[in-house]
């Protein structure tokens, strides 16, 4: 599920070759027994974990942590939950000084309401963590100057949304994120807004590198049957934007032709 095709290369993220291009959060679900059943109906191998909001104690049965086998996931720690610079550096670097790893998915709140991302913040906050030797993915706004400036800094991938976290929107904004992949040269991961198969499959219609999801799955009635449409929906996205899709006409054209047509 969620893997490249055989025409198509492994998603690269700071040298670190991925088979799925569907990135997954482990937030809301009902159980920790339902959020693994769907993080491996969905196959995907990269997985983020809120370091503000989990128990970093492995040993404890009721922690997320607990039940996520670095052995069979690569856990990415985030920032969520974060409002200023100093609050995402600091949570960065106890996510690495607890064991998890020199990744982090950066995330740094500006506004309560909508929750969009404080670009100035995240852009300071990111130069320090690339200065500390962290593999940023840094979580933006569709905004190609500062999607330029993420990638000026350092960051190993930069994450613009599909629209505002938690909302189910879908893709607002097509245009930007096809400009924004068009103009970096490292990975393009949209983030955030993606409610349903069909959103992924768009997005990813639009030549991004992958897609990041987390409520699509948790809140869905069947989370383990969404989770599975997602990882064929990002594989579908990915095909059809690399197989190349027609021309779009305002008239009909005939599929057969014309000419030799028995009278």
């Amino acid at each position: 599920m969620g893997s490249s095709t055989p025409a198509d290369g492994p998603l690269v993220i700071g040298g670190r070759p991925l088979a799925s291009r569907l990135i997954v959060g482990t937030g809301k679900y009902r159980s920790n027994e339902e959020m693994v059943s769907a993080i491996r109906a969905s196959g995907a191998e990269m997985v983020t974990v809120a370091v503000r909001r989990v128990d970093l104690d492995r040993g404890r049965e009721e922690g997320i942590l607990h039940h996520l086998d670095p052995a069979e996931f690569f856990l990415l720690p985030n920032t969520a939950g974060c409002y200023t610079t100093e609050d995402a550096v600091r949570y960065a670097r106890l996510g690495r000084a607890a064991g998890l790893n020199d990744w982090v998915k950066l995330e740094v709140i500006g506004d309560e309401r909508t929750l969009l991302p404080d670009t100035a913040a995240t852009l300071g906050a990111a130069r320090q963590l690339v200065g500390d030797g962290f593999q940023v993915l840094a979580y933006t706004n569709d905004d190609l100057i500062t999607a330029l400036r993420l990638e000026d800094a350092g960051c190993a991938a930069v994450m613009p949304l599909a629209s505002p976290i938690g909302s189910g929107l879908g893709l607002v904004n097509p245009y930007y994120i096809r400009e924004i992949k068009r103009r970096l040269t490292v990975p393009v991961i949209v983030d955030a807004g993606v409610g349903t198969a069909s959103d992924a499959c768009l997005t990813m219609e639009q030549g991004v590198d992958g897609v990041l999801m987390n409520t699509a799955l948790a809140a869905a009635a069947d989370p383990v049957a969404m989770a599975r449409a997602m990882g064929l929906a990002v594989r579908a996205g990915r095909e059809a934007y690399l197989a190349g899709r027609m021309a779009s006409r305002e008239i009909a054209v005939p599929s057969s032709p014309t000419a030799g047509m028995l009278e």
